[in-house]
């Protein structure tokens, strides 16, 4: 069975090779990977270029910086299979990562998202040694979402009928947690979630993308205000609110 992967990519670097790459080694190999461009100004596009020569790889470029939503939703669209893989330009998929949740999603035809555990990495691809881990079954996807999302972002591959339950794609007014409100949207319209134990993906974490989850009053105050939507969408109770409360004191923090 063919499947799509998609990366949308913007300035990543030498960090786009790694997530290629992790692709490229992946023990299932029928896939289809979408490499979109999305106005990068260093070298990226050229190093997406040179994997042109797989008959498996395709390079989109139309020159313009739309940001990350409109060209997750434009991945998704061009997706023509039944499972669309998603990760980010700077992380690198675990070898059997494809293989496993496939395999899952085969033997769980009610699950329309699976995700896995990450492990978060450096600037030089090295272990900071720290595991994540999201709950195993829809239930404890459910119960897990009053605190946090269910899934690692980058780590999931989504049936395509996730997007025709939830009837939408990625909220194009959310520049940052736009992951967050599609877990909100699907819930809502009932599609059902799950991850794997093991780990699927290398997470990476650098000090700069800590201080960004860190934008200020606004960024805080909006955050919150989100999560009580969420908690009221959802049906989870007071605990959640005040937990979120706590993440909002905990955002407008110095970043040490």
């Amino acid at each position: 069975m063919r499947l799509c992967i998609g990366i949308s990519f913007y300035n990543a670097g030498e960090f786009l090779d790694y997530a290629i790459c992790s692709v490229l080694n992946q023990t299932y190999k029928n896939w289809k990977l979408l490499l979109l461009n999305d106005g990068s100004t260093d070298n990226s596009l050229d190093i997406a270029m040179k994997y042109q020569g797989d008959p498996r790889i395709e390079v989109l470029s139309d020159g313009e910086n739309r940001g990350l939503i409109y060209r997750l939703n434009q991945l998704i669209s061009l997706c023509e299979s039944k499972y669309f893989v998603r990760m980010d330009a700077d992380d690198i998929s675990m070898l059997e990562r494809i293989e496993k949740q496939v395999a899952y999603l085969e033997s769980h035809q009610d699950i329309d998202v699976v995700g896995g555990a990450i492990e978060e990495i450096d600037e030089n691809s090295e272990s900071r040694e720290k595991t994540i881990t999201y709950p195993e079954t829809h239930d404890g996807c459910y119960k897990f979402f009053a605190r946090r999302n269910p899934h690692a972002h980058p780590a999931v591959t989504f049936r395509k009928r996730f997007f025709e339950k939830a009837e939408c794609k990625y909220r194009p007014e959310y520049r940052q947690n736009q992951d967050t409100m599609l877990w909100v949207d699907g819930m809502k319209a009932g599609t059902r979630h799950a991850n794997l134990k093991d780990v699927v993906l290398q997470f990476r974490f650098t000090d700069s993308l800590f201080k960004k989850r860190r934008n200020g009053w606004a960024f805080a105050k909006k955050q919150f205000n989100d999560r009580l939507m969420i908690n009221k969408t959802l049906g989870y109770g007071m605990g959640a609110n005040v937990f979120g409360f706590l993440m909002f004191c905990m955002l407008v923090s110095p970043p040490w």
